[in-house]
């Protein structure tokens, strides 16, 4: 009889928990962790629950490298949008790490553990997995200054007087602003975006489409002595090469505007071309938000 009763209080404890009401959270890292050494780096994961959004939770995390002993490393996470938490973590070094979440929900808490990890950055920023490097800001940072030059120059030769001291003293102004992170960042970003737009149209670029464009530039750049000093003392061959692979990006983008303006024209047959470019350029830069937010964008700070 005792034992009777003692399989059937088993089978009772079984089936309850069998019918355990635990939640079950999937976690997924969704801003990598970059290593950078003395240097509180950013973090966000986002936690559902039968692939939906879970919000409302407090979430801590705990750091703890796998194959080495630097203690723990405890973060609270803030929460975001649609089920997002994130947090700063200062970490010893990059290498393994199990980080043990802690996630609390109407009094009742629930841990999950993942492996991660934490590689150092290569460059500044990635664009669905494609880094922008520090060399990418140096070329454009060169091109910026490049067309500073030549714009000084310019104006040396059409003004005299106030008028060049004036302008002149435009240009200066303008020295920090090419030299900018974030606008330097933008440029490529843009870029690139409307390059991967074109390729997922179909869209392709030719070597003898860009070496079209290039011969364009080179042309313009040639008509300037300060322009030609500065390509030659940056390395011509250098130059030109890193020029060459951002004009394929440059033609990819030129024919997301064509296709653009060819089909402002066609739904606006009587429209003055003036017109046609303004409609075109705002579609352009509409279409431009819209790719830039669907990409996957991280930028190391």
């Amino acid at each position: 009889m005792k034992k009777t009763m003692m399989l059937t209080a088993l089978l009772f404890l079984a089936i309850l928990a069998g019918c355990s009401t635990d939640p079950k959270y999937k976690i997924e890292v969704t801003k990598p962790i970059y290593f950078q050494a003395d240097t509180e780096v950013p973090f966000e994961i986002k936690v559902t629950e039968e692939e939906k959004a879970v919000e409302g939770l407090d979430v801590s995390a705990a750091f703890s490298m796998t194959n080495m002993d630097h203690g723990m490393t405890e973060v609270e996470l803030t929460e975001g949008s649609e089920g997002k938490y994130g947090g700063n973590v200062k970490l010893p070094m990059g290498g393994k790490y199990e980080i043990v979440f802690t996630l609390e929900k109407d009094g009742k808490k629930t841990e999950a553990i993942i492996d991660y990890e934490v590689k150092k950055p290569e460059g500044v920023a990635s664009i669905n997995g494609d880094w922008i490097t520090n060399g990418d800001l140096d070329f454009y940072k060169f091109i910026n200054s490049l067309q500073l030059a030549i714009n000084r120059e310019t104006d040396q030769k059409r003004y005299t007087g106030d008028q060049l001291k004036e302008a002149l003293s435009y240009w200066d102004s303008q020295e920090k602003l090419v030299e900018d992170k974030n606008q330097l960042l933008t440029q490529i970003i843009r870029l690139r975006a409307m390059a991967m737009l074109a390729g997922e149209k179909g869209h392709t670029a030719s070597a003898g489409e860009i070496d079209t464009e290039i011969n364009k530039v080179r042309d313009q750049y040639n008509q300037f002595e300060t322009a030609k000093a500065m390509i030659k003392e940056y390395g011509e061959e250098k130059f030109w090469e890193t020029e060459k692979q951002q004009y394929q990006l440059i033609v990819l983008s030129q024919k997301v505007q064509k296709d653009i303006v060819e089909k402002v024209k066609k739904e606006n047959p009587e429209m003055a071309q003036q017109e046609i470019n303004f409609q075109a350029q705002k579609q352009y830069e509409e279409l431009l938000v819209s790719q830039v937010n669907s990409l996957k964008i991280d930028v190391i700070r």
